[in-house]
């Protein structure tokens, strides 16, 4: 088992980029399984530069998913997409027959991936499956660029500063520990009637900004109050997974406690000075 990243992790074996065909094609000769997470994450900057985006979304996608079809001993490719497939979720818990209209070159190039993914499986017996994660938190997600709310809340509750909501702080997140996302992710390798299907990612379960500000502010044991900023008028104001297909196919629980995860976090001094992690095979 080996990891390729773009720069030195405590997961990577390999420095390189998966826009390099020849790098990846020797790689993917070499294993298994492939757990495809590489990916710019980053919404804002898929906004500011979707060709960007798009050549390590899309163009590294395919570049992985060429290789695997060339590949005479690859038995699963677990291509790690994300909730942002759906757009404005038309009702919650959002399921996988959701229609997906994403509204951010990130949603779109994800989504793409996932069409690769599919006619590669049906077209030349590439052994595929798409998890859809929505709001993953925990070790490893620590570069402020990319992280999501909790990173970010995290990051300067933990210098004493108070947390900033962006809106009424209303809105409702399903946010799923990253162990939790490695266990779907084995349970997919292992279930032979997993290959060609698409599984969402998260808890069922679902929290307010403002409770997930009020928990860790708790937690922190911090006299702080959160800071208000207008913004988040086309955010999407309610996301949660239905996750009853992997429930029953895969045999997917979630473990970890949205406090369990947050408490970790704080008792973890290594957190907040890790590098992104992105590029993991």
């Amino acid at each position: 088992m080996f990891g390729l990243d773009l720069r030195r992790s405590p997961y990577t074996n390999v420095t390189g980029d998966i826009r390099d065909f020849g790098l990846v094609d020797q790689l993917v000769s070499r294993v298994d399984a492939v757990v495809h997470c590489a990916a710019q994450t980053s919404v804002v900057k898929s906004i500011e530069d979707p060709l960007l985006d798009a050549q390590n979304n899309v163009i590294g996608t395919l570049n992985l998913l060429e290789a695997a079809r060339r590949s005479k001993s690859l038995e699963r490719f677990i291509y790690v997409s994300s909730a942002a497939v759906y757009g404005f979720p038309k009702y919650v818990p959002i399921d996988e027959d959701h229609p997906c209209k994403p509204v951010s070159p990130y949603g779109v190039s994800k989504l793409g991936g996932e069409f690769y993914a599919r006619v590669f499986h049906e077209l030349y017996g590439v052994p595929t499956v798409c998890i859809r994660p929505f709001n993953v938190y925990g070790d490893g997600c620590s570069n402020p660029e990319y992280s999501g709310v909790v990173q970010k809340f995290l990051d300067r509750i933990s210098k004493g500063l108070p947390p900033v909501i962006y809106g009424d702080g209303k809105q409702t997140r399903d946010f799923v520990h990253v162990r939790d996302v490695a266990d779907i992710i084995v349970l997919a390798i292992e279930c032979g009637e997993a290959v060609g299907k698409t599984f969402n990612c998260g808890t069922g379960g679902v929290v307010s900004i403002n409770e997930l500000a009020r928990m860790m502010i708790s937690l922190s044991g911090r006299d702080l109050k959160p800071e208000y900023s207008e913004g988040g008028s086309g955010d999407i104001k309610h996301s949660c997974a239905n996750i009853t297909k992997a429930e029953k196919m895969l045999g997917f629980k979630p473990k970890i406690s949205l406090e369990e995860g947050l408490i970790e976090l704080f008792q973890n001094p290594k957190i907040g000075r890790r590098e992104d992690s992105r590029s993991t095979f």
